[in-house]
């Protein structure tokens, strides 16, 4: 059977496929960038002019209790909840990922008096380790990294929390996340699960695992819109102890008796802040809703399918790259990156031939393959695309190997 034939094999018999005219992409784009930012719900901008004309045009202030602007954070951080494997009153839709990070390397730290050690990972997200770095320059934290073989083993009495991304953000790989907890568990320290490249594309059971504290972000599988409002998880277990630094007025237990003093609120709504940006939870619930929809193992089922038929569109064109992804299509997110040295200007190549993927410096490619919204035929053009880049040399043009501001 040709490569041809069994593309259209695989679209006739894909389960998905009623979904993706769900989303608003422009003709002529493969876009493998949903890793990164999301692709746009059709739904969402009908419910964003609602939100603007109705709610705030015509209903004002009223809003507030009439449209359930108060209740937003709470209610849709119960929509994401079943998602991650966590009950509703467990997650919270607020702030951003870096902010919710802050909040929950805190709050650890101060549940593990005598304990200032955060441990991580060298390459882990930037923005996880500059949390740290902020409570280090405090003199409240003292950052370690090690190698992920080490990680278990570095694990001590002075290690407070034990701070990993779930999907590392460059090549994919997972950890192994209930076998981590555990041995954090077993040496006294809390786990912070950062989730941003997981939510809506890999099953996660945070319950399943005892996982303490995880922080999420909105605006990539769960397509959310640029910037959306990220998302925190706090074991039910926690929430009596609990106490976040950012003890903003939507946090407080009545905000609306203005009380000079500060008092929790008694869960996880503890962890709001200032007032609840309802545009961006607008945009964030239309796609929560669609993800929880099309369903997260019928996701990662189908995502399996695209990276590994990705592979072998791209092998049988005579193209070998250095894949540092995980072979393994269970031990890997929704992408595939690859090490190349012209990995920038490549990906540029790719974009001016309509196929959106990244570049992650200092020289890897990045692919994701969103399945919500994606077709194999799209996945064996993008690899015929990558193939005529490098067999043609094509990265070489000067225009694309000027460095932009956003890779």
């Amino acid at each position: 059977m040709s490569l041809a034939e069994r593309t259209r094999e695989l679209d006739a018999a894909d389960p998905l496929a009623p979904f993706i005219d769900r989303f608003d992409l422009p003709e002529r784009v493969i876009y493998l960038d949903g890793n990164s930012l999301g692709a746009l719900p059709r739904a969402t901008m009908p419910a964003m002019e609602r939100a603007v004309r109705e709610e705030w045009g015509k209903g004002l202030i009223r809003s507030w209790n009439d449209a359930g602007w108060f209740d937003m954070a709470q209610r849709i951080g119960g929509k994401i909840a079943p998602l991650i494997g966590a009950a509703p009153s467990e997650v919270i839709a607020c702030d951003s990922t870096s902010v919710n990070l802050f909040k929950l390397i805190s709050a650890a730290l101060d549940m593990r008096p005598g304990r200032k050690v955060v441990l991580s990972e060298p390459g882990n997200f930037p923005t996880d380790l500059y949390m740290v770095a902020g409570l280090e320059r405090q003199g409240l934290a003292v950052r370690r990294l090690a190698s992920r073989e080490e990680l278990a083993g570095t694990l001590d009495e002075d290690v407070a929390l034990l701070m990993l991304t779930h999907v590392h953000y460059k090549t994919g790989a997972l950890h192994d996340m209930r076998a981590l907890t555990k041995a954090a568990h077993q040496a006294g320290a809390l786990v912070l699960w950062d989730l941003s490249h997981s939510t809506g594309a890999v099953p996660v059971d945070l319950g399943g695992v005892n996982a303490d504290f995880a922080v999420g972000c909105g605006y990539k599988y769960l397509c959310g819109g640029p910037g959306a409002p990220a998302f925190a998880y706090v074991a039910e277990r926690h929430h009596a102890d609990l106490a976040q630094p950012l003890t903003g007025w939507f946090g407080h237990a009545a905000p609306f008796d203005f009380f000079d003093d500060y008092e929790a609120a008694p869960g996880v709504e503890q962890l709001l802040c200032g007032t609840s940006p309802v545009l961006g939870l607008t945009a964030l619930e239309v796609g929560v809703d669609l993800i929880a929809e099309i369903g997260v193992e019928r996701l990662h089922a189908k995502s399996r399918a695209l990276s590994g038929f990705f592979l072998k569109s791209l092998a049988e064109s005579g193209i070998a790259l250095d894949l540092v992804s995980p072979s393994d299509s269970l031990a890997r997110g929704s992408q595939l990156s690859f090490r190349h040295e012209q990995a920038y200007p490549i990906c540029q190549a790719l974009i001016a031939r309509g196929v959106i993927g990244d570049f992650r410096a200092p020289d890897i490619l990045r692919l994701g393959f969103a399945p919500a919204y994606l077709r194999f035929a799209d996945i064996s053009e993008a690899a015929r695309h990558l193939a005529e880049v490098l067999t043609g040399e094509e990265w070489r043009r000067d225009e694309f190997n000027r460095r932009a501001a956003v890779t």
